[in-house]
């Protein structure tokens, strides 16, 4: 098993912006990020998940 590494920075604003991003359309009503919430949030975990996985992302 390969050890985790620390995403770029970019990957990581990315993850987050997209994590923040369906949070905030799940607790408040915004009509794109409301509709599409759970999906930001999905999406965004994935981008952190393959960010420490693989080396240089």
């Amino acid at each position: 098993m390969k050890n985790p590494s620390s995403p770029k920075r970019l990957t990581w604003l990315i993850g987050l912006g997209c994590g923040i991003a369906g949070i905030i359309g799940h607790v408040l009503l915004v009509p794109y990020l409301t509709l599409y919430s759970f999906t930001l949030v999905t999406i965004g975990f994935i981008i952190l998940a393959v960010g420490t996985s693989v080396r240089g992302f």
